[in-house]
């Protein structure tokens, strides 16, 4: 896979979480070993990242047999083979390419997609196969998102046209996922994949604006969540009410989250996620667009 070097700024956008105004957090055991910094609640640092421990976060396929296994028991992580991807993306793609005359490839382009529980987000780009860790052509990507550059790439001829179509692909793109780890390799990969067009189509590397612009847009439209409930992982909290009198003592009860004690949607105390209207340009929570 090419390597990129990103400036501190991007890494810090790619970090972002907008729910809660702070970091994304690991979310996972995984990393503890290493030390408090990176407990399961603690927010994922540059400095933890980089430099020395530029290897801490890598791709599935990299980790140990051991914890992959533990992953798939814990948290239900499997990868699916780059095969697997492509028979599925192709059929949502025949669904969306419905005729539009000369601009069905700009309708194609502003479809929304979304990758639930997207782990590394193989079918939004598919830069290496999740399952192998084989790097794959440009030309043989398969992710939805891959396909919506290559149209734009295919449709138009100017640096400022391009740019403008592929920001509507990635507005139109979207992802979430518990494991904060797995979050940030997929932004990587989204923001890897802009530039990796890009050269391609202008023989040349985007401005550091651009760069910024999509990493922005990657940091709300692939963000991080319990999709279950549609709140920020583990923010759902239990109460405890103490009761007294002289007569009978001090009795202690138990409030649970109402939305986990009666598995309804609607009525978690968690922090519900937020993500961006682009049409808008406002912030909204997830759960009210699920029923739109």
């Amino acid at each position: 896979m090419p390597d990129f070097d990103l400036s501190p700024e991007v890494l810090r956008t790619l970090l972002r979480d907008h729910t809660t105004g702070r970091n994304i957090f690991w979310a996972t055991h995984d990393y503890e070993v290493l030390g408090s910094a990176y407990d399961y609640h603690a927010e994922i640092l540059p400095e933890l990242i980089t430099g020395e421990n530029s290897k801490v976060v890598r791709p599935r396929v990299l980790k140990s047999k051991e914890n992959q296994t533990d992953r798939s028991k814990d948290m239900a992580e499997v990868f699916t083979p780059s095969w697997i991807c492509n028979a599925q993306n192709n059929l949502v793609e025949a669904s969306l390419l419905s005729p539009q005359g000369g601009e069905e490839w700009k309708c194609y382009v502003r479809t929304t997609c979304l990758e639930i529980t997207c782990g590394e987000a193989p079918y939004l780009v598919s830069r290496y196969d999740a399952a192998t860790g084989e790097s794959i052509p440009l030309q043989k990507r398969i992710g939805l998102l891959d396909r919506k550059l290559r149209i734009v790439s295919a449709n138009t001829e100017t640096s400022d046209e391009w740019l403008l179509w592929a920001k509507t692909a990635y507005q139109s793109t979207y992802g979430y996922e518990w494991q904060g780890d797995s979050l940030l390799l997929a932004r990587e990969s989204l923001l890897l994949t802009f530039i990796e067009y890009y050269e391609a189509k202008f023989g040349e590397t985007p401005s550091p604006e651009s760069i910024d612009e999509i990493a922005d847009i990657i940091s709300w439209n692939l963000w991080q969540m319990d999709g279950l409930k549609c709140v920020v992982p583990d923010s759902c909290y239990s109460k405890t009410l103490i009761k007294g009198d002289l007569f009978e003592g001090e009795t202690t009860e138990i409030i649970e989250c109402p939305g986990c004690k009666d598995d309804n949607l609607y009525t978690h105390n968690g922090i519900y996620c937020r993500i961006r209207d682009w049409e808008t340009n406002e912030e909204v929570r997830y759960i009210d667009l699920i029923n739109r």
